[in-house]
């Protein structure tokens, strides 16, 4: 029976760079999901496709904790759970081509003005991570906060290297417009309007 502690990643130690294969005890394609919360889209995804390694980072101590008790039980053991800061992982640690998908669901939207410097979405964040997709990699991103959307769409749409494409996708785990997040699930309910963007990197 798995254990939190297989599931569970340490952040990696200052200028080292993130090993996967060492991580998951193997080579293979290998996607992150940044803000996991309770872990449901990563664990669907684990459990329909066992041949992925799926990191999911997550800062909030209850939800990281959660998620990796929730692999655990399920056995989901091509995941692992990393609680860490996501910009510092990615500017930092992240290897050059080493995503095949890059997931990121309902980011904290920082709404106030004097706090738009702490979003996850700013150039160097978005440069670094197209550093990491490896080519005709994709990357999904949803919210629930229309300022914030046209903050990371405006963005998005400025960076290089990467082009739109359709969000659903079931190959990926996006079907009917839906990732099926926990946050999502609650938003829909909420009556809450949901925005989303997928890109590809070129090949």
């Amino acid at each position: 029976m798995a254990t939190i502690d297989d599931i569970t990643a340490n952040p990696p130690p200052e200028d080292t760079l993130f090993d996967a294969a060492a991580t998951f005890g193997a080579e293979g394609p290998f996607e992150l999901e940044i803000g996991c919360g309770k872990g449901g889209f990563i664990l669907r995804r684990a459990l329909e496709n066992p041949e992925l390694h799926l990191l999911g980072i997550e800062r909030a101590n209850k939800y990281f904790k959660f998620a990796a008790d929730r692999m655990a039980r399920r056995g989901a053991l091509n995941v692992r759970i990393m609680r860490s800061d996501a910009r510092d992982f990615v500017i930092k640690h992240l290897p050059s081509a080493c995503l095949s998908a890059l997931h990121i669901y309902h980011p904290d939207p920082w709404p106030k003005k004097r706090h738009h410097r702490r979003r996850l979405f700013q150039k160097d964040f978005i440069d670094a991570a197209i550093r990491a997709l490896i080519p005709g990699a994709r990357w999904a991103i949803q919210t629930d906060h229309a300022e914030y959307f046209e903050w990371i769409s405006e963005l998005m749409e400025q960076a290089t290297g990467i082009a739109r494409t359709d969000y659903d996708d079931p190959e990926f785990g996006i079907v009917e417009a839906t990732a099926q997040t926990n946050f999502e699930i609650k938003y829909r309910e909420e009556g809450r309007t949901i925005y989303s963007l997928a890109y590809r990197k070129h090949t």
